[in-house]
Order: structure tokens, then sequence, then C-alpha cells
């Protein structure tokens, strides 16, 4: 059931800072009432579950880091800076008023051994949106190795997510570019001929 938009904003931003600030799971739905100022009624109609409401809150965050990171690569000159992109957008996602400690996605996964299905669909979506855009813009530099580039650089970017957690001082991507750089240049030497089997 549709909820009035300014009461799914207030919910939604609720969710948002203390979901991904204190943890899905330790976080209770009361205090996420409370601090929206909407009632246990209007969660459930809106959303079904907790689940429900970390998923909406999800795809919100998704769609919030895609504009980010569409925009960062908009910016790019050429192919490479537009791979390279990720890590500019990172940096920029992190610096946005409610940004998370780290990854809202790989940090919701870690708390549900076995999420709902709808939390999992969430989950999912960031997965294959990630790899699916890493792929799409590796392609000019690694041709059909683009799927593997990606994948690497996906490991890349999920380890500076984590990184987050252990050095919080750290200002910038700056470690994880360099490594995906390297990546970058050993798959575009293997379309040139160079890069040995």
């Amino acid at each position: 059931m549709v909820i009035r938009a300014r009461t799914q904003a207030r919910l939604l931003d609720a969710a948002d800072e203390m979901l991904f600030t204190h943890g899905a799971v330790a976080t209770p739905v009361d205090a996420i009432l409370e601090r929206a100022g909407v009632s246990p009624a209007t969660l459930y109609r809106a959303y079904g579950s907790k689940e429900g409401l970390i998923a909406a809150a999800l795809d919100r965050r998704q769609r919030t880091w895609t504009e980010t990171w569409e925009a960062a690569v908009e910016r790019a000159p050429d192919d490479r800076a537009r791979l390279l992109a990720v890590f500019d957008a990172l940096d920029r996602f992190r610096k946005e008023p409610g940004a998370a400690r780290w990854c809202a996605f790989l940090g919701t996964a870690a708390e549900f051994a076995e999420p709902s299905p709808v939390l999992a669909a969430a989950i999912q979506r960031d997965t294959i949106d990630l790899r699916t855009r890493l792929t799409t813009l590796a392609e000019p530099l690694a041709g059909r190795d683009a799927s593997a580039l990606a994948e690497a650089l996906l490991l890349i970017v999920s380890g500076e997510l984590a990184m987050r957690l252990r050095e919080r001082s750290s200002a910038d991507s700056r470690t994880a570019r360099t490594v995906a750089e390297a990546a970058i240049d050993r798959w575009s030497r293997g379309r040139t001929g160079t890069r040995v089997h």
C-alpha cells in the first residue's frame, strides 16, 4: 500500500540514518519509528516488515550511489578514467550527508546470514549493478576480458569499502585506485598482445 511521499521520506531517512550506522539487527524498529514519527501500522502497511524497510532503504541508497557514480563517469575524459571513476564516486559518496561508515550493502549482507527474499534481492541488485557497470566500462579497455577485469575491480572496490572500517581516518581511495590501475594496465596490455600467458 502507498504512503504519502513525505511520510515515506521520513521513514526512509530514519532507517538509513540508524540502520547503516548502528547496524540493521541492533537497531529496533521502535527506535526507527520514533525517529521518523510514524506508527507501526504505517511501516508495516508500506513495507510489510523490518526487512522490507531495510530493503527499501538499500534501494534508495543504491539509486543515490548510482547517480553519484554516473556523474563521476560523465566527468571523466577517457575510457580509462571512466572505469576508474568508481573510486572518484566512492570518495564523493563518502562525503555526502548521512554516508555510512562503509558499504550499507556489505554491512547488511554480513548481518543477515539468511536474509528474507526481499532483502536478499536488494543486496543482489547492488552486486549485479556493480558487476554490470564495471564490465561495461571495462569493455573499451579489456575487450573480451572485460568481465574478468570487472571481477578484479569488484574485489578491489569491496576491499576498499571494508578497509574503511579498519582505517576510519583514510581520506580517500588512493591505494585502491593504484591497485586498480595496475589491473587495468595488465588487461590493456593483453589487448595489444604484450601480455605473457
